[in-house]
């Protein structure tokens, strides 16, 4: 970047730290649970089964309000939704605390999975609002490395706070935080770096280099039908489908696996070993985006984003499948962790294809992406314990995982980022990213 530019761009950068902090915090929120789950099923008197259908009932919930709340930060700015999201999603993370039976806990998830609906998607609108398309894929890479980064630390910390703390007190104490940092985002964030006085103007030229402007379509049933029948959503779609299904099983029912049919029982490594996929997606996400990003500048942007995607899937589901079928039992953990890590590796181009083709709806179409994701994320909690009680083993749930990723995979090959639903890409007319 010449000398100017990099003395002026400084404010978006500041965006994205604090994303990551959201990123941190969603996932902080979110995988404890699957790590105090002993002790609440203890406390409670849940079933496995009972449990998958409250981890099921947060991402059902999650899932139904996904494309509505996206389609809400489209309209009103991500200043004022992803505020209320966080607030909303902190206070029931507190709430958690209170519940009483499994009545009670599957109401609060409920709740809980209303409120972090559409957090993604309007991340996903502000990095379309705040960073060129040049960049997009790598921020996504590093905004999905600060998630994963908190969710493979998550293990280790609420294993660590369940020595000296109630499963109660640690979720009112991770609640606080998300308050805070809701204060903090309204406070100094705008939707647009037109309206923020920390940004020059030599920076917001560069943010808004070849972005496209024009009048934000209204979204009818005709344009509805045109959006969710578009192959290249359709594919998107289908995809986050197999990957999300893969990421709910690290999440929910890895710790699980590793402790009843691996029989790695300590403390200590097994809040290593269970956060493995999430601690190896920290790199895969960062080197993803970068990676997505540098075959889009040197080879179009439909090679970039089409050969990370399907090759990480490819790889995720092989690796997946050799993590059941080997006899060690750390070696099934590390395998299983870098399926996790090739999960991740196509994130970046999986979110930044949605800014690709979504323009002015880039929210509406990252939320259509991921509630199809959620779908998948609903899904597996129930799968699992279901399987599990028929078959006596949880061999069989996982192996499917693993057949889902090949599946996830083959999706790729229908997704052109090149062919937006509305409007036109702007490019150098080979498909190559406007430098």
């Amino acid at each position: 970047m010449p000398a100017a530019t990099r003395a002026v761009s400084c404010t978006r950068y500041r965006v994205l730290a604090l994303c990551l902090m959201l990123a941190a915090i969603t996932y902080l929120d979110r995988i404890c649970i699957s790590i105090t789950r002993p002790a609440m099923q203890q406390d409670l008197g849940l079933s496995d089964t009972q449990m998958g259908w409250v981890f099921a009932a947060f991402q059902l919930a999650y899932g139904v309000f996904e494309i509505p709340t996206g389609h809400w930060g489209d309209t009103l700015g991500t200043r004022r939704v992803l505020t209320r999201i966080v607030a909303w999603w902190s206070a029931f993370t507190v709430i958690t605390a209170g519940a009483f039976n499994y009545a009670s806990l599957l109401v609060v998830r409920f709740l809980f999975g209303i409120g972090e609906a559409g957090a993604w998607p309007n991340v996903a609108r502000t990095f379309s609002r705040w960073f060129p398309i040049h960049e997009r894929a790598t921020v996504q890479g590093i905004f999905f490395m600060g998630a994963h980064l908190a969710g493979g630390l998550t293990p280790l910390l609420v294993t660590w706070l369940l020595t000296f703390l109630p499963w109660r007190a640690i979720f009112v104490l991770f609640g606080c935080i998300g308050m805070v940092w809701a204060l903090w985002w309204y406070r100094w964030f705008r939707d647009e770096p037109s309206e923020h006085g920390e940004v020059s103007a030599e920076e917001r030229a560069l943010i808004e280099q070849g972005r496209v402007v024009g009048a934000r379509h209204e979204l009818n049933w005709a344009r509805w039908k045109e959006l969710l029948g578009n192959a290249s959503v359709l594919g998107l779609c289908g995809m986050y489908f197999t990957q999300s299904y893969g990421f709910a099983f690290n999440v929910y029912w890895l710790p699980k696996y590793l402790k009843e049919s691996r029989g790695i029982t300590d403390p200590w490594l097994f809040g290593i070993l269970a956060g493995l996929p999430l601690t190896f997606a920290v790199a895969a996400d960062l080197f993803g985006g970068l990676t997505a990003d540098r075959l889009s500048r040197r080879y179009g942007v439909r090679a970039g984003r089409v050969i990370v995607g399907f090759a990480s899937l490819l790889l995720a589901g092989l690796f997946l499948i050799a993590g059941v079928w080997v006899s060690g039992a750390y070696a099934s953990a590390v395998l299983i962790g870098l399926s996790g890590a090739m999960g991740a590796f196509l994130l970046g181009a999986a979110w930044s294809t949605c800014l690709d083709i979504g323009g002015n709806h880039a929210g509406v179409v990252s939320a259509a992406m991921n509630t199809a994701g959620q779908a998948g994320a609903f899904l597996c909690p129930l799968v699992i314990p279901y399987s599990t009680q028929m078959l006596g083993s949880m061999t069989a749930g996982v192996y499917l995982v693993g057949v889902f990723y090949l599946l996830g995979a083959l999706c790729w090959l229908v997704v052109d980022p090149t062919k937006p639903i509305w409007g036109a890409l702007p490019n150098d007319g080979a498909g190559r990213i406007a430098e």
